[in-house]
């Protein structure tokens, strides 16, 4: 029998046809972040005074200043109420001059805005002031969990129907969702749109990766995940531009809903990864797009080779109770797991805060997504020369510490919070694609994408919990730093316990996940393995 390794390296390990597939699979990772628009530029805390036009109906001819003084309270230091205004009275004007009003109320008939950083947001057309501003964090964290609740769906959808249906149902959730977010007319309508919008944002993520990485063979290997990571570092620096020009976040909507038209109409083109094929039997399917793959490289496979690939034994499909059966893999699975949550729940901690740094909100995203470019790139190098583990411990070891060192400065000191925010963070995304990698090479091919589901969630309630936790922050301005920080350096620590992968062919089997047998291709001995789950 064939191993899948020894058929890539006849195909071709990073040839024509996985250069491809990769762009075709990373280049929507460039417009994902846009979707983060509508809750990042928000100026939570807006210019505004109630609207008061009823007093207009008693004197059209009132000057703005004459409206203001008469129908709305005065704070201690002078200025009108943000959230209040005077009860209104069916008087004339001549008895509301004299008398005066004195019973307030909170705002009848919305706000007026003036002096906004932006021509709409969701603060704005959803009045997300006074005694409803905790609903943008709401809003934050309704996405979030839709992100969660897409890797926890189609994680083992992708198992069972493959990668290639998984990856094409997310985009047109995304497509269809983007579009409708945009053209919401209250709030929870918004709020609906967007949880489904975050279910296609998980299951795209988690399953474009595991796609293009099943047709790369270990030496190039973590192309997959940086080269995604790069993409979307991409989108986030572009996201600065494209809100700076717009400013308003339902016309951004519509743009990223075009932008996701043009991926849906090539994504259809893409192949089912043929190692799933094989894992679920369908050995012929898989003949046949290996012969493909073979030709677009420009390369040729062995007759003898194809002979071998045969109908596998298949080990049987065990799914989750692999973790409860197998105490190495469980204990892979969880330090893997807790880092990829602590890395979330740091990133988007910041991420949630880009406004309130000190600095300029564009300048700033724009910095966040220019430092993610070389570190998503060093991290293509980095996991080849010094290899995955010391990798994920020095970036969450140093990352952590750069965030915690946020404690030490002023909070007035913009520049140097923002420079540690910005550092901390850099040294957080390349911890990212490090786990992206990792926990495709820690689980056999019948759990891997069931693995990365499970794991992305995890990542995703750390998404999910950011902005919760950024609400701590009315308590202590440190309480969110000190936990995100913590979680990192405790995971960092921790990943101590995991194995080395670097250059090893995937695991087929649990044995060979366990390290209690190699790989075929890998092995000096020509015996094969005694498990063939993933054996061709």
């Amino acid at each position: 029998m064939a191993d899948f390794g020894e058929i890539l390296k006849s195909i071709g390990e990073f040839g024509l046809f996985q250069k491809i597939t990769i762009f075709a699979l990373c280049l929507p990772n460039v417009i994902l972040p846009f979707l983060f628009a509508s809750v990042f530029f928000i100026q939570s805390d807006p210019e505004r005074h109630c609207n008061t036009d009823w007093i207009l109906q008693a004197d059209s001819n009132l000057t703005t200043d004459e409206q203001l003084n008469l129908t709305l309270p005065q704070e201690e230091d002078g200025t009108f109420s943000r959230c209040q205004m005077f009860v209104p009275v069916d008087w004339d004007i001549r008895a509301i001059r004299e008398y005066g009003l004195n019973e307030t109320t909170g705002c009848r008939n919305g706000w007026v805005y003036y002096k906004t950083l932006y021509e709409a947001t969701i603060v704005t057309d959803f009045d997300l002031v006074c005694d409803q501003a905790n609903l943008l964090e709401v809003a934050q964290a309704v996405f979030m969990a839709g992100i969660l609740l897409g890797c926890l769906l189609f994680g083992p959808f992708a198992e069972s129907f493959g990668r290639k249906w998984a990856t094409q149902i997310s985009l047109i959730l995304l497509l269809i969702f983007t579009l409708t977010t945009g053209l919401c007319p209250n709030f929870y309508l918004y709020l609906a749109s967007q949880f489904v919008a975050g279910i296609g944002y998980g299951g795209f993520r988690l399953n474009a990766v595991i796609l293009a990485t099943e047709w790369i063979g270990p030496s190039k290997r973590s192309w997959g995940a940086c080269v995604a990571q790069l993409f979307g570092a991409v989108g986030r620096a572009a996201l600065a531009g494209l809100i700076y020009f717009i400013r308003d976040w339902r016309l951004a909507q519509l743009i990223t809903a075009s932008l996701f038209a043009v991926v849906a109409s090539y994504i259809w083109f893409i192949p089912e990864s043929a190692r799933w094929l094989l894992d679920r039997g369908r050995t012929e399917e898989a003949k046949q797009l290996i012969t493909k793959v073979a030709a677009i490289n420009k390369r040729t496979v062995p007759e003898s080779l194809m002979e071998k690939i045969v109908k596998k034994e298949t080990e049987k499909k065990r799914g989750r109770i692999i973790l409860i059966q197998s105490s190495v893999l469980r204990k892979y699975f969880l330090a893997v797991t807790l880092a990829w949550f602590s890395l979330n729940v740091t990133y988007y901690c910041l991420s949630f805060n880009v406004g309130n740094f000190g600095l300029n909100i564009f300048l700033t995203q724009l910095m966040f997504g220019l430092s993610e470019l070389p570190a998503h790139v060093l991290c293509i190098w980095l996991l080849e020369a010094v290899g995955r583990k010391v990798s994920l411990m020095s970036t969450l070891l140093v990352g952590g510490f750069l965030c915690i060192l946020i404690l030490a400065v002023p909070q007035d000191d913009a520049i140097a919070v923002t420079t540690l925010a910005i550092s901390g963070r850099f040294f957080i995304n390349w911890a990212g694609s490090i786990c992206n990698v990792y926990i495709q090479e820690l689980f056999p091919t019948s759990f891997r994408q069931t693995a990365s589901g499970l794991g992305s969630t995890a990542s995703r309630v750390g998404g999910l919990l950011a902005p919760l936790l950024n609400m701590l922050a009315v308590y202590h301005w440190s309480i969110p730093t000190v936990v995100f920080s913590s979680l990192t350096l405790i995971s960092g620590a921790l990943s101590f316990v995991l194995p080395e992968t670097r250059r090893r062919e995937l695991p087929d089997s649990t044995d060979e996940a366990e390290g209690n047998s190699t790989p075929k291709n890998q092995s000096e001995s020509n015996k094969p393995a005694q498990h063939m789950s993933t054996r061709l």
